[in-house]
């Protein structure tokens, strides 16, 4: 059975950073030197150091690391049926979101065999258990925005994406997950297919009645370590403060924790997991650093409703910088509770 939670747990967003010998085996893989109970052994292999770097690390909730998910969400698309490949105008150069695959829609885009986000959390079950254990997958704004509506009515592409998200979550849900989380960039990044005054409604279709802890992590986009739109909060706040949800995961450390001030009327519905770990940069914090920006935090969030995460995935990061912040954000967190403690006795 999993320990108790303490005060300010600690977790990452969702994925990490891949060990080398991991990118050197899905190169193998590509070039046909792999079969697949190598490849299988590789990704099995790869989620293991995952969970053993956050457990080293001494972070409270664990996923799985994502490898099996090519930069988040594309790898996804490879899933989905009714979907036509475009090529990127830009080939050379530094990587950019206009080198990301991008999709027309053809006809009804569906996922007949689901996203495969199941398999993997049952995968993550297996192998941490007595973890407390949450769970990722990107949300339907967030495939939106890499998909031109073409033919199809920009509605109804949207309900398609809503009814296949949906179907993954009811899966988890039903497989035992029990934290279950969208990741939702495309709620800020500009998408043809929905008015920023539905994306509340957009996301709640896909969480409404499923039990347990439902978050919505909304960040700025972290492809290639960059984010890709407008980086203030408060443009959405009114549209997030709709969601039906348990937790918001947010950014803020990148961002010189601007726009914290804002979360003392969403702490009243919401638990904040407050980005504490600049993803996005090659700069190492302190367990220092990480606690003054955790105390920032406090001044406008109550203790018990605040939860201690990276602003968004390792996965743009070396696998020795990750396993280095995480340790900085557990550290960090530890350096408060301590104070907390101190402040009651």
């Amino acid at each position: 059975m999993a320990a108790a939670l303490p005060l300010l747990p600690t977790m990452g967003v969702g994925s990490y950073a891949a060990p080398g010998w991991f990118i050197a085996g899905q190169r193998g893989i590509r070039e046909g030197l792999f079969g697949s109970g190598d490849a299988a052994e590789l990704f099995e292999d790869a989620t293991r150091i995952a969970i053993a770097d956050q457990i080293e690390a001494g972070l409270d909730i664990l996923s799985d690391g994502e490898f099996h998910r090519q930069r988040f969400v594309f790898e996804m698309f490879s899933l989905l049926e009714g979907l036509e490949r475009r090529a990127p105008a830009r080939k050379l150069g530094v990587p950019g979101y206009d080198m990301a695959p991008h999709f027309v829609a053809k006809g009804e885009v569906s996922a007949p065999s689901g996203l495969g986000v199941i398999e993997e959390f049952r995968t993550l079950q297996r192998l941490a258990p007595g973890h407390r254990l949450k769970v990722a997958l990107p949300g339907p704004l967030t495939f939106a925005s890499f998909i031109d509506p073409g033919a199809v009515a920009n509605d109804v592409l949207l309900d398609q994406l809503v009814a296949l998200v949906r179907r993954e979550v009811e899966g988890l849900a039903a497989a035992g997950a029990n934290f279950i989380q969208l990741d939702e960039p495309g709620w800020v990044i500009a998408s043809p297919t929905l008015a920023i005054t539905e994306t509340a409604r957009t996301v709640n279709r896909v969480l409404r009645g499923i039990g347990g802890r439902r978050a919505v992590h909304i960040c700025f986009g972290n492809n290639a370590g960059r984010p890709a739109a407008d980086r203030r909060l408060s443009p959405v706040l009114d549209q997030i403060s709709r969601l039906e949800c348990e937790q918001l995961v947010l950014e803020f450390a990148n961002r010189e924790m601007a726009e914290i001030s804002a979360m003392a009327e969403l702490a009243k519905r919401f638990e904040i997991a407050a980005g504490v770990i600049d993803v996005k940069n090659f700069h190492l914090e302190t367990a220092a650093d990480v606690a003054r920006r955790i105390e920032i935090c406090l001044r406008h969030i109550p203790a018990d409703r605040l939860w201690l995460t990276a602003d968004c995935g390792f996965s743009a990061l070396p696998r020795g910088l990750a396993r280095a912040k995480m340790q900085a954000l557990a550290a960090g967190a530890e350096m408060v509770r301590g104070k907390l403690k101190k402040s009651v006795a």
